[in-house]
């Protein structure tokens, strides 16, 4: 098969390219270059320049590349900008992975990987996230996502394609610096950006009904979510006939706010720095940790990396970019 990787620039996508061709797939990205980092793909893979909402160059690529199947990765996600442009979220989120499928059905391909995210469950009340847990997104992109899904499942039914929605929660770590994240949206990259600026680490509430008061959060390593998505990908591949598959990408073990800034100054060397506690942000669930069995059940998957994998890989990242936020203390709990 040949799988076209959309938006194999990104963070998320240049690991799952780099997974997928160590594997022995062949692959072609797709994406429009607004975030992404060209330098993250090998050289011998090709990539088109192309947005998801251009029908053209998408008809053009598959033909072209005698594209077999797709990943689609390539979507704007940031929760806070979603809620100040939901119409530009809708537009590129759900109207571009129409125009894609509208593509992908016209061409005849059979095999279709989304990727979707746990925001579309919203705030669950729930000591554990199932597949089968009600969706309730609280924002535009969670919106997008679960429209995106209902998209994909009609799709492919109506057209004859196994599909598959991958559920992630909260991505971290790197499989190498160059490919690290250079945003500063998640928790770990926004400790270690007021770590580098001289700034203390803010903790938003610690009167939460945890353990430790400060909520809980399912990581998972990015090499992990992209061996899921090889997996997956493998899993259609294998699948004759349309089909479909929802399934979390999880480590399914909640790790509090207060745990991971404790093993963020360890592994920075930041020892002198205390977090300051903050006012609860509005909207913040108290736990929101997946269940990840039904992938095991159905792939053999599991996440193989640990928080602290996740960490240091993302500090060695941020270190390539950031050299000033060196301290000569940082340890390793690496053998």
């Amino acid at each position: 098969m040949t799988w076209l990787i959309t938006g194999g620039t990104g963070f998320i996508g240049a690991h799952v390219v780099r997974a997928m061709t160590r594997a022995g797939e062949r692959v072609v990205v797709y994406d429009d270059g607004s975030t992404g980092v060209a330098s993250r793909i090998p050289g011998a893979v090709p990539v088109v320049s192309g947005s998801t909402l251009d029908r053209g160059t998408l008809d053009r690529t598959l033909a072209e590349h005698g594209i077999t199947g797709v990943v689609h990765l390539a979507a704007r996600k940031q929760v806070g900008e979603s809620v100040e442009q939901p119409l530009r979220y809708y537009r590129e989120n759900v109207g571009g992975l129409g125009t894609l499928l509208e593509a992908v059905a016209a061409a005849g391909i059979t095999r279709f990987v989304f990727s979707s995210s746990a925001a579309v469950y919203g705030l669950p009340d729930v000591d554990l996230v199932t597949e089968d847990t009600p969706c309730a997104p609280v924002s535009p992109y969670g919106e997008t996502k679960l429209a995106g899904e209902w998209l994909v499942r009609a799709t492919g039914q109506a057209h004859g394609i196994a599909t598959a929605c991958l559920r992630y929660f909260n991505v971290a770590g790197a499989a190498g610096p160059e490919l690290s994240d250079i945003g500063v949206f998640n928790i770990v990259p926004m400790v270690f950006d007021r770590l580098t600026r001289g700034e203390a680490p803010a903790i938003f509430g610690d009167d939460y009904p945890t353990p430790d008061g400060t909520c809980l959060r399912d990581y998972i390593h990015v090499e992990d979510i992209a061996d899921a998505h090889l997996a997956v990908a493998r899993k259609l591949a294998d699948h004759d006939g349309a089909g479909d598959l929802t399934v979390n990408i999880g480590r399914g073990e909640g790790v509090s706010v207060r745990e991971l800034m404790r093993l963020i100054i360890e592994v920075t060397g930041y020892g002198d720095v205390v977090p300051v506690v903050a006012p609860r942000r509005p909207g913040d669930p108290a736990r929101v940790v997946a269940a990840a069995g039904l992938i095991r059940k159905e792939l053999g998957w599991s996440a193989n990396h640990s928080v602290r994998d996740m960490v240091e890989s993302a500090w060695e990242g941020w270190l390539l970019h950031h050299p000033e936020a060196r301290r000569d203390k940082a340890v390793s709990g690496r053998s």
